[in-house]
């Protein structure tokens, strides 16, 4: 005789931030999920974050909320690009902004793709995002050439943290170009991990490991104790190469 099948914990809009299960009861299969329904609220999303938590579903779905184990993350000091990468982000001429057109990168990484059907960044979520935009916590990077924003990124800035969420690529190599950018400032700023949530071999060549959940969350309750958002200074176009010293 086999147990019941596991339940899942189901929110209110009404329930607080702090209302989500331990992570150690996500379940295995699928792997990381937590909990469902509440709300896109800037509160719980920040508590979410912060506690090693994550929207992510599709249209039509409930809100559903995710903690996988392992979980993949980049230490800025370790991105690795290969100098072949380097020499032709040097040749592209991208230049880089941030937090200029925070709107236009999450549209990108909305848009459709070869390998996936429809997309997770739900109109909802787009909307929660440029909210947390508004009030400082979401960030984006932005990579242009010939006036053209051609790649870019975006995540939760939170303590010494940068919660990666997505990122697009319109040309060859745009996206490396961000995700480099972004661990420079990093490295410069003294924020210690990149959370890349779930692991791909494009995230491991570029120097991603796994490491157990517990180890990650415990990782945040020392880099997430500031409670303000971790602000990235705007910046006006500057060439990639120069910023990197490609």
């Amino acid at each position: 005789m086999t147990g019941a099948a596991p339940r899942i914990t189901w929110l209110r809009p009404e329930d607080p931030p702090e209302a989500f299960p331990a992570v150690e009861n996500a379940f295995r299969e699928p792997d990381g999920l937590l909990a469902a329904g509440g709300d896109l609220s800037e509160a719980r999303l920040i508590y979410a974050y912060r506690h090693g938590i994550f929207p992510w579903y599709d249209e039509g779905q409930p809100i559903l909320w995710w903690s996988p184990d392992p979980r993949c993350v980049i230490e800025p000091a370790e991105l690795r690009i290969s100098r072949r990468n380097q020499r032709a982000i040097r040749r592209a001429g991208f230049e880089v902004t941030f937090n200029r057109s925070f709107a236009e990168v999450i549209a990108a990484c909305a848009e459709p793709r070869i390998d996936q059907l429809g997309t997770w960044i739900t109109p909802a979520m787009t909307q929660a995002y440029c909210r947390l935009h508004d009030a400082g916590w979401a960030h984006s990077v932005e990579i242009w050439r010939d006036n053209r924003l051609v790649g870019g990124m975006y995540g939760i800035a939170s303590g010494q943290v940068f919660f990666g969420e997505s990122m697009f690529s319109r040309e060859t190599n745009a996206s490396k170009a961000a995700i480099a950018v972004l661990c420079r400032h990093m490295v410069r700023s003294g924020l210690e991990l990149l959370d890349c949530q779930v692991v791909s071999p494009h995230l491991l060549s570029l120097g991603a490991r796994n490491i157990p959940r517990l180890e990650f969350c415990k990782r945040l309750s020392t880099l997430c104790v500031a409670e303000t958002p971790h602000s990235l200074p705007a910046r006006e176009k500057s060439p990639v190469a120069d910023i990197l010293g490609w």
